[in-house]
């Protein structure tokens, strides 16, 4: 297994309403790709930080192996996902995938 976990800073502009509005869509969209995606078996977006975090949204995801995650990575429904309700409101991105046993 592969576990994909992605940290995002929303850019400064993206607050009050609108932000509310930003991570519910990021996080609805996002998890919809389970079941979509070949490989992809689980993921969950966190987007109710600690006052401690200097990250706004989370996406820890599970799939079954490299290949799932590649072709995750190029999947046409997640890159739909990305362009329109991830990159239009994110600064900054940091990932970190490894292997589980």
């Amino acid at each position: 297994m592969v576990k994909h976990v992605i940290l995002w800073k929303l850019k400064e502009e993206v607050a009050g309403e609108m932000k509310e509005r930003v991570l519910r869509e990021m996080k609805e969209n996002l998890e919809a790709l389970v079941g979509k995606v070949p490989g992809l078996t689980e993921l969950k977006i966190v987007i109710t930080p600690l006052a401690s975090s200097n990250a706004d949204v989370m996406l820890d995801s599970t799939l079954e192996n490299e290949e799932a995650l590649k072709g995750y990575q190029s999947h046409p429904d997640h890159v739909a996902v990305a362009n329109t309700y991830v990159r239009p409101y994110t600064e900054v991105r940091l990932c970190m995938d490894y292997l589980t046993k």
